[in-house]
């Protein structure tokens, strides 16, 4: 039988828990390879280790045990913070968040984490930092244009907003170049599959296969819809409760905001996103909803397209699997 390992892990050291003679027992280790190496020859056989997917802090220490063959598994923060709530713990402490997190594993048994390929983990990297820049791009070009309206700017701050636009404007010129590199070199398959769906496009292909690890991680088009926050949520309860029904938004919220604007091509070039859209019309559905609804379809799509290898064809019998 395994002995869960609860491990709260920050920037420069990680705490670890876990029951010896019915205690918890407690120990520190630095976030290094140092004290990846220290934690590693406490470890026993069958140990395992569940940590929070917290910021990239999780991420040196999880690859290190999975390298080293140990049980690894790395979950959702708000889960354990559901269980302690649950369990009424008032004390906030690192060592106590560990031994939260050893009893969260005991009780849950979660899956085991597997780690994303390297050119994945590179993409992710790469598509994090384009976001950070096209934000920031769009900030200044917002700025730039205010200033027009004003009666009187400095035109040193106009001509070093537009120097930093302009830079900006080129890095992510040369990182979208290299993201398709990537993506060409390791995911064409599923890069030009994708693709054949009307509606989606390069930048929305590009994140599914990220955040599925190339559709590697989700067996279940339902589950993966519930890992980027598509699913319905219901509230409802006894004859009286009966709340609007929404989406779950627990999710990847840049995956949510290509899909959803997916829709707006595919209500005019996907044959069954049309029909969708018809039908829902029909009953009266608002246009979020019908939009939400279409962008689960897309979703379906795809993922049908890229597990079972083949073009979108409508007229197919892969229509079934949607």
């Amino acid at each position: 039988m395994s002995k869960f390992k609860g491990i709260d892990i920050s920037k420069a050291s990680f705490d670890v828990s876990w029951k010896e003679d019915g205690k918890n027992k407690p120990a520190v280790f630095s976030n290094d390879k140092k004290g990846f190496e220290q934690f590693y020859k406490l470890l026993k056989v069958g140990d395992h280790c569940v940590m929070e997917a917290s910021g990239p802090y999780y991420l040196q220490l999880a690859v290190f045990l999975q390298k080293k063959n140990v049980l690894v598994s790395v979950v959702n923060p708000l889960s354990v913070k559901r269980f302690c709530q649950m369990h009424l713990v008032r004390t906030k402490t690192d060592k106590k968040d560990a031994a939260m997190i050893a009893a969260y594993g005991e009780m849950v048994q979660p899956e085991i984490w597997k780690p994303g390929e390297d050119h994945i983990m590179e993409m992710r990297d790469l598509l994090t930092t384009l976001e950070n820049y096209e934000k920031q791009a769009s900030q200044l070009h917002n700025q730039l244009e205010a200033e027009k309206y004003l009666p009187v700017m400095s035109k040193k701050a106009k001509q070093s907003k537009e120097r930093v636009l302009r830079m900006v404007e080129r890095e992510v010129e040369k990182l979208n170049d290299e993201l398709h590199s990537l993506t060409k070199e390791h995911c064409k398959e599923s890069f030009e599959k994708l693709q054949t769906i009307p509606g989606i496009g390069p930048k929305t292909s590009i994140m599914l296969i990220v955040i599925t690890n190339n559709f590697e991680h989700f067996e279940d088009a339902r589950k993966l819809s519930a890992y980027i926050g598509m699913c319905p949520r219901v509230f409802q309860s006894g004859s009286s409760v009966k709340g609007r029904g929404r989406i779950c938004k627990m999710g990847n919220p840049r995956a949510r905001k290509l899909l959803y604007l997916c829709t707006w091509t595919a209500q005019k070039t996907n044959a069954q996103c049309r029909e969708l859209k018809e039908r829902l019309e029909q009953k009266g559905k608002p246009m979020r909803v019908i939009k939400v609804a279409m962008a689960n379809k897309l979703l379906r799509m795809a993922f049908a397209v890229a597990k079972k290898n083949i073009p979108y064809d409508k007229n197919s019998g892969l229509k079934t699997c949607f």
